[in-house]
């Protein structure tokens, strides 16, 4: 019988591992998708399955090549038949050792991570022998047929690799799918699901021209370096190799800063968007930025000024211009929505990144701005950790100048000018930066007489509530109470909370879940009756369908809970974000994590005024009144949601 042709078994092993992976990038997840999409989730599945198993594969077949020599084979067989042997045998051995491995505790997103690191480990070794056994048993099917037919070898050159890998994803996809209901088994891009495989052959070919294109020039300059210099050539690839990475990395860097230092200066760059701000025309002396204020109005940054003249004003001015640059501006004063009249000037106090050089400086600047302002006299003081770039939620602080009839002062610190994705490496330095103002603020308030105190509370969204909480980390809900925090509102929170993390983790003595709230709606908070909501003081308002919420790189390493046997059921509820999780939905190592980040890509893709993935602006009136116990009639509270909602069509048009 003829051999059948071994060529460079690692990465036809590595083809089937890709091959299976495929159908399966397809499959639905929490958000509607571009081809664009499809095709960086195909291509980046496929592409980092190819790697892993090749490396794999390639220990797997070190491991038999040490083992050949050693072990009883006939005489009559070569030393390659004596090395296949024994690769099929590890192959095989691998299945069920590796598989056993990565099943010998029920997964746990809290494991230690040396754990998770061999779970995953004997799971990629068996996975990768499975791949292996399936590309033999294919090999030797297509032997036999050309043997038996005496095709001469032409059935047995057939690419097996492929339809190997497709078999193995029909058998698993059937596994994994098998309680899912008929009509929600895929939900494949939006466009033609043949476009998206198509972009995702493009990036896999890209990412494999950038390695060929290395390993060329690598082995060019290896050639060239052991002809003209007394080193081994192996010695110079090496060194090539290194040199090429340490080149790329290099280049990179300088992109990224390239690319940040562009981002930064559009978020500090001056728009004179309302035509006299900076003398304080739409300003007033109880906000940062206004002529007697401390804060200086040009060191705001974009999103400062923004904030600046985004405030609710007591009472319409009859001499206000009827509009700004062709927008109307309707009258949306506590006086006109409230009906009553207005109890203060509500205090907007916001030190941006540039206003002073350190936190420090930042934290003292906020201080005495506050004391300028009397910030101190406010029944409700509002502490908030903005997202990346600066912005504050504008639904929210207006909500909570309406429901206090302006008796609110609300404190905001800058952090960094980048958008949040990135500005996750500001993350230590807010923390710091919060806590700092946060145990100065306690420190003065102690100060005050107690039936003059104001409430303090603090509010934050997406990267801002990931800083906010940040304070908190390590010491679960006693964190905020150890800092004088009486409630607080989070919405959207990273699932790359640490705090967050905590509050979820049954082990943890430090946290008392009667005081934490973790709902997708405000029907849902208002389901866990009157006597328990009387109890709670911290809600983490996450919508089920918001990739922020759930995208962590751990899903590289284990399955979570949102995807695990007690899933929460997919539900629409009308005018809230849809409840639950898709039923086809299912943990995929590699892929989920792909499927993930684009879902996060997604979410904050703005759109219209509706509660829906990462906008929670449709959601924020009634939170902010019964979390922080404010209150209003029905009436008051119909029409707070409409002037939210007309106040933000206004802005998205003065700021397009």
């Amino acid at each position: 019988m003829a051999e059948h042709p071994v060529v460079n078994r690692a990465s036809q092993v590595g083809l089937v591992a890709a091959s299976a992976t495929v159908p399966a990038t397809f499959a639905r997840s929490l958000s509607k998708r571009s081809w664009i999409d499809q095709g960086l989730i195909t291509g980046l599945s496929t592409g980092t399955q190819f790697v892993l198993t090749v490396g794999s594969q390639a220990a797997l077949s070190r491991t038999a090549s040490f083992l050949a020599p050693l072990l009883p084979m006939p005489q009559s067989w070569t030393d390659e038949q004596r090395v296949r042997a024994v690769t099929i045998a590890v192959d095989l051995l691998a299945v069920p050792v590796g598989l056993a491995v990565s099943q010998l505790k029920v997964r746990d997103e809290y494991e230690e991570r040396t754990r998770s690191f061999v779970r995953q480990a004997g799971w990629r070794l068996g996975v990768t022998g499975l791949c292996g056994s399936t590309l033999e048993s294919g090999l030797a099917v297509t032997q036999r047929l050309d043997d038996a037919v005496g095709a001469d070898g032409r059935l047995a050159r057939l690419p097996v690799a492929v339809p190997a890998g497709l078999l193995i994803n029909a058998v698993a996809e059937a596994v994994r799918q098998r309680d899912v209901p008929p009509d929600h088994e895929t939900d494949p891009a939006r466009a033609n699901p043949m476009v998206g495989l198509a972009a995702g052959g493009g990036v896999v070919l890209a990412l494999t021209a950038v390695v060929a294109a290395e390993n060329w020039s690598a082995r060019q300059v290896a050639a060239l370096g052991a002809r003209a210099l007394p080193m081994s050539e192996t010695s110079w690839l090496r060194l090539a190799h290194t040199l090429a990475m340490g080149t790329m990395a290099l280049g990179t860097h300088a992109l990224w800063d390239r690319a940040m230092t562009r981002i930064e200066a559009a978020t500090t760059t001056y728009e004179d968007v309302v035509e006299g701000a900076e003398t304080g025309a739409w300003t007033t002396p109880s906000i940062s930025g206004s002529p007697e204020s401390l804060v200086s109005w040009r060191q705001m940054g974009r999103e400062g000024r923004r904030h600046a003249i985004s405030f609710v004003r007591p009472r319409h001015l009859t001499d206000a211009p009827a509009e700004i640059n062709g927008v109307p501006l309707p009258d949306y004063s506590i006086s006109t929505v409230m009906q009553e009249e207005p109890k203060a000037d509500p205090i907007q106090v916001f030190v941006g990144l540039d206003n002073a050089p350190t936190a420090k400086e930042r934290v003292d600047l906020a201080l005495a701005e506050m004391d300028r302002t009397d910030a101190w006299s406010r029944s409700l003081l509002m502490l908030v950790s903005p997202t990346g770039t600066g912005y504050v939620n504008y639904v929210a602080l207006a909500c909570a100048q309406y429901l206090t009839r302006g008796d609110i002062a609300t404190v905001t610190l800058q952090y960094s000018h980048r958008p949040s994705p990135l500005s996750l490496g500001m993350v230590g330095r807010a923390k710091e930066q919060n806590r700092l103002l946060w145990l100065r603020i306690v420190e003065r308030l102690r100060e005050i007489p107690s039936e003059r105190r104001p409430r303090v509370v603090v509010f934050g969204e997406s990267l801002g509530a990931h800083t906010s909480q940040a304070a908190f980390a390590g010491w679960g809900t006693l964190g905020p109470a150890a800092l004088g925090i009486d409630r607080a509102l989070w919405i959207g929170t990273p699932a790359l909370s640490a705090w967050r993390k905590e509050l979820m983790d049954p082990s943890r003595l430090e946290v008392d879940r009667s005081l934490v709230a973790i709902v997708n709606d405000y029907e849902q908070f208002r389901a866990l009756g009157e006597e328990a909501r009387k109890k709670v003081r911290y809600v983490l308002l996450s919508h089920d369908n918001d990739g922020v919420t759930k995208f962590t790189p751990d899903l590289l390493a284990y399955r979570p809970s949102w995807l695990g046997p007690q899933r929460p059921a997919e539900e629409e509820v009308p005018g809230r974000s849809p409840r639950g999780i898709p039923p086809s939905m299912r943990w995929r190592p590699v892929t989920t994590f792909f499927q993930l980040m684009v879902d996060m890509k997604n979410a904050q893709i703005p759109g219209a005024y509706r509660a829906w993935a990462h906008d929670y602006r449709a959601d924020l009136p009634e939170f902010i009144r019964d979390v922080f116990d404010l209150s209003c009639s029905d009436e008051q509270m119909e029409r707070i949601k409409d002037a939210c909602e007309r106040r933000e069509a206004v802005r998205e048009k003065l700021f397009a």
